[in-house]
This record gives C-alpha cells, sequence and structure tokens, in this order.
C-alpha cells in the first residue's frame, strides 16, 4: 500500500489512546515535539501486527512517558476515528493512512510524578503537565477535538465519580 490511493480510499491506522488520571482525576498530558503551536496530547500510538489493544497500551505508555504504573478503569466500547488533513496524511506513515482508528483506555496512574520520564529513547514530547479533564478537546490540534470530544463523553461518568469521591467503585 502507497501514498498513491487516493486519500478517501486510505484505511484507518490501528491504535490506542490513553487517558491517564493522578489521584486528583487530572489528566496527563504532554506537549508534542514535533509541533512548533500549542499541541497537548494524551499518549497514544500504534498496534503492532498481533498484539491486543490492552497490551498496547501498556507498550505505549512505557514508549512515551517510561512508565508502565497503571491499571485500567475502562475502555471505549467502540473504536472511535480521526482523519488527519490531507497535507499531513501524505506525509506521516508514509502516505499509507488516512488517520487513526483506536480504542481508549481511561487508567488510574499508581506511580509518582517522578515516575514519569518523557526523555525516552524515541522522544514523542518536550514537556508535560496534569490537566483538567474538561479541557481536553481544547488543547488538541483542531482536527482531533471530535476525537477528544468523544472520549471526554464516554469517560466523564467514570471521572466525575472519581472526582465525588467514590474512587473505591467497580467498573
Amino acid at each position: 500500500m502507497t501514498a498513491s490511493l487516493p486519500y478517501a480510499e486510505r484505511p484507518y491506522r490501528l491504535g490506542v489512546g490513553l487517558v491517564l488520571l493522578n489521584p486528583a482525576s487530572r489528566v496527563f498530558v504532554a506537549q508534542r515535539i514535533d509541533t512548533p503551536e500549542p499541541a497537548w496530547q494524551m499518549p497514544q500510538g500504534g498496534i503492532d501486527a498481533g498484539e491486543d489493544p490492552r497490551t498496547a497500551a501498556f507498550r505505549e505508555m512505557a514508549e512515551e512517558i517510561g512508565t508502565g504504573a497503571a491499571e485500567v478503569l475502562a475502555e471505549t466500547p467502540d473504536w472511535l476515528t480521526y482523519d488527519l488533513p490531507p497535507a499531513i496524511a501524505d506525509r506521516v506513515w508514509k502516505g499509507r493512512f488516512r488517520g487513526q482508528k483506536q480504542k481508549w483506555f481511561l487508567m488510574r496512574f499508581l506511580g509518582a510524578d517522578a515516575d514519569i520520564d518523557i526523555a525516552t529513547a524515541h522522544p514523542e514530547f518536550s514537556t508535560w503537565k496534569w490537566a483538567d479533564f474538561d479541557t481536553l478537546p481544547e488543547m488538541i490540534v483542531p482536527f482531533k477535538r471530535p476525537l477528544y470530544r468523544a472520549v471526554v463523553e464516554t469517560f466523564a461518568p467514570r471521572v466525575a465519580l472519581l472526582r465525588g469521591g467514590a474512587g473505591t467503585a467497580s467498573y
């Protein structure tokens, strides 16, 4: 498969995304190293051949932020997609994909801030912070905002429970 496929006929790249919550129910976000404008995002990445989404989520977490200290609280029932703008789609992933089809995981961070190390073997981020869950869609590049809105909508009831002190609730 090559970039010679028309944009609309290109498949989606399978991937995962992580909503990583600290004890205060704030979300890990990081500034992309390859984007000069503010482009905060949550950890995400592709699924390797033969890998299940949950395993990919923990692998991506370790690769991008240097730790896998988390537990899964929930996952999106469906796959969520986003389309790259055509000019970007022609440059990334060798032009083979039009965007990503992702399974998202709500995770509780079990480590300490000191465990987070974005200076990984192949760094993707220049800085990181804990952000308010409700502001996530405004922090991302515009073409990913519908996806982030869907993620926030999906996990909002569980995050509300955690904020309300029901952190020991069973999901």
